[in-house]
Order: structure tokens, then C-alpha cells, then sequence
């Protein structure tokens, strides 16, 4: 039986990330369709939570995985907003 991870939304007065691990972005084969709207910190992807969030969940669902989220902290302005955007071709780089 897999051990089921519970995955954290990141959120703002404006919108939200779904933080994930670039890892198994990579193990899923969806890293070439993440928008630059994501941001990126360490090894960890804040999916944007519209698209790319979504595209996480169905890949996961694709695979028979399941997806449990939970809100984390509210911020006015989430400091995420700075991070780097997620570009495939670096992520495709570091991670080779």
C-alpha cells in the first residue's frame, strides 16, 4: 500500500500554489507542461493553482494516486510571489 502524502496550498489575498516536489513532477512527465506562472524554490514547485495545480491532481489521478490537500498559512501577499518562475528547461537541467 502506498503511503499517501497530503500536499499544502500556498495562498494570498489574490490567488494560490500547490507546493510540490520537483521530484515527482519529474516522475509524473508533466514538467515540460507547467506554466511560468508556478515559482520555484530549492526542490520545491509552487504549482499555480488553476492550471497547473490541476494538472498535477489528474496525472496523480491518471496513476490510480490519490491527492489530499490542505490550506496552509494566508498571506496578504504570499512572499512566493518573488521566487523564481518555473522554466522547464532549467528544471529539465538541474534535475537530469
Amino acid at each position: 500500500m502506498t503511503k499517501s502524502k497530503t500536499y499544502v496550498w500556498a495562498n494570498d489575498a489574490g490567488h494560490e500554489w500547490l507546493a510540490v516536489g520537483i521530484p515527482e513532477i519529474i516522475r509524473l512527465g508533466i514538467e515540460g507542461k507547467i506554466s511560468s506562472f508556478s515559482y520555484v524554490k530549492g526542490n520545491t514547485a509552487y504549482l499555480e493553482g488553476d492550471c497547473d495545480a490541476a494538472r498535477f491532481i489528474e496525472a496523480k489521478q491518471a496513476l490510480g494516486e490519490t491527492v489530499e490537500t490542505r490550506a496552509g498559512k494566508h498571506w496578504d501577499r504570499w512572499p512566493g510571489r518573488s521566487f523564481a518562475h518555473y522554466d522547464a528547461n532549467t528544471i529539465t537541467q538541474r534535475f537530469a
